[in-house]
């Protein structure tokens, strides 16, 4: 995999892990439990704040594990085999976001069973410390596991093929951009947007956030079975 290879899939990768929802969802809540509370301004911003850098550190531990997991069992890089398999799971999950990702119902409730979905609205409106509400950071990132472990997996392949003084590079941008969505809705609490507008634009987009998540995966899987499984295969053969 060559170098602008590597950096497409890591770009594409992050931007699949962004289009999750599940910590944008939390933060909203979060947000308006707040106000609804009557919490001063600035309590209510300790507190996202508090959640966003709780979802970003977690980000940050899970890619940079990745990359050591990939830097520990590098001799599988080559496998045609490893790529074959995570290929297949890549194009699994993105089937899986179509199908069930969002709850077929209006509004945007997500595929999360309903007793976690619970826990999280008591830890939400329960939260009134910043140590509270960057736990639950920390927590909805990690709930996400099952859909992000693959888009992360494939871009953590794909930084160990960077030359070494690019791969701290290619994690950092997967971190940026992986955590643009929730930093986005974070500036827009912060600046005075209104909870609904940004409920309302949420609804109106979840199909396409849905479909692009999961076509993303699908993408992403083909390319990679492409160029890391069919031509070596056939470059092997032509060797022969």
């Amino acid at each position: 995999m060559d170098t602008l290879t590597a950096l497409a899939v890591i770009a594409l990768a992050a931007i699949v892990h962004a289009s999750f929802q599940l910590s944008v969802s939390v933060v909203t809540l979060l947000s308006g439990h707040s106000a609804g509370k009557r919490d001063a301004p600035g309590k209510s911003l300790r507190l996202v704040g508090a959640f966003l850098a709780g979802a970003i550190t977690t980000t940050t531990l899970l890619t940079f594990t990745a990359l050591y997991l990939v830097h520990a069992l590098r001799t599988l890089h080559s496998s045609v085999t490893v790529w074959a398999v995570i290929c297949a799971v890549l194009v699994g999950v993105g089937l899986a976001i179509w199908i069930f990702y969002y709850r077929p119902k209006q509004g945007t409730r997500l595929w999360i069973p309903r007793a976690f979905a619970r826990f999280l609205d008591m830890r939400v409106r329960t939260t009134t410390l910043s140590a509270e509400a960057f736990s639950l950071g920390l927590t909805t990132v990690i709930a996400e596991l099952p859909f992000i472990i693959t888009p992360l997996t494939a871009a953590a392949l794909a930084m160990y093929a960077l030359p070494a003084p690019l791969q701290l590079y290619g994690a950092l941008g997967y971190i940026a951009l992986a955590s643009l969505s929730i930093v986005i809705v974070v500036v827009l609490i912060g600046s005075g947007h209104n909870l609904s507008h940004i409920q309302r634009w949420r609804e109106h987009n979840k199909r396409f956030l849905q479909f692009a998540a999961g076509a993303g995966l699908i993408v992403l899987g083909f390319f990679l079975y492409v160029s890391q499984v069919v031509t070596p295969v056939v470059v092997a053969g032509g060797a022969l």
